[in-house]
């Protein structure tokens, strides 16, 4: 099985590269993030023609989030209950597997914007409710795997010049530690189970070259829960929709599972 993540800055857009992606590497499910489509909007026929199902909670303009899969999905859920928010960031459903269902999360967390934002405040505050949450969900689910952008580079090694980017967004203290507090639930950071290429990153800004300079940040994560570890076999970074024509500024993130060991 596989799960994937991929911020597409505009599903209007990238739909073509959406659906030759999954041509390519068929995964068993694909969380999308930035739609910037009214719910009404979603071009859920483009999915079903090359065998997908789909959820989704679009929003015009801005966010939006999906959870497209082979297999049709259960107990969606938009949102997060108890939250007041009107932005589209969390949808989240159940999908069969070989060991028991298994509850995957699209997640678009906030930016952030700069830390004198009230667009900041709102960020921690986001993370806080999503902790409380996935605490919950945890519970319920404990085959659990949220998958996204979480607008957090980690630590330093997940940044391509931690001096020039301290004191800024993606990176402060509090965002670092509202990541830890979800790892603290006994969620890991699959990507960080393998060993992995030195300056591995997931976004690059579209301005002064950065792809080519590999200027980039890791801020796209699979996390996982404690029952999915043992079957997780590898998680990759697939570059290569990074080189696409019109590309999103973010790019896939792969995790495999092997239920059969």
């Amino acid at each position: 099985m596989k799960l994937a993540t991929w911020n597409v800055n505009s599903l209007k857009v990238r739909l073509p590269q959406v659906l030759d992606w999954l041509r390519e590497n068929p995964v068993d499910a694909l969380c999308l993030q930035e739609l910037k489509l009214a719910q009404e909007m979603f071009p859920l026929d483009a999915f079903t023609e090359i065998g997908y199902q789909a959820c989704w909670a679009g929003q015009k303009t801005y966010n939006g989030v999906a959870v497209i899969s082979r297999q049709a999905g259960a107990d969606e859920q938009c949102n997060i209950p108890g939250f007041d928010d009107h932005q589209q960031r969390i949808i989240a459903a159940t999908l069969p597997s070989p060991i028991g269902d298994i509850r995957v999360i699209s997640a678009y967390c906030p930016n952030g914007q700069s830390l004198d934002s009230d667009k900041y405040a709102y960020k921690l505050e986001w993370f806080a409710a999503l902790r409380n949450w996935l605490a919950d969900e945890l519970q319920r689910y404990p085959r659990l795997a949220v998958l996204g952008d979480y607008n957090v580079a980690p630590k330093d090694e997940d940044v391509h010049d931690p001096a020039k980017w301290e004191g800024d967004v993606l990176v402060s203290d509090a965002e670092r530690a509202a990541f830890q507090a979800l790892l603290d639930l006994g969620l890991i950071d699959s990507f960080r189970e393998f060993e992995q290429e030195e300056k591995s990153f997931s976004w690059w800004d579209y301005r002064r070259f950065a792809f080519r300079r590999n200027a980039g940040l890791r801020i796209d994560h699979v996390l996982i829960s404690e029952a999915l570890r043992p079957y997780c076999t590898g998680c990759i970074i697939d570059k290569q929709p990074r080189r696409n024509e019109q590309p999103s500024d973010h790019t896939p993130v792969v995790a495999s599972f092997d239920f059969s060991v």
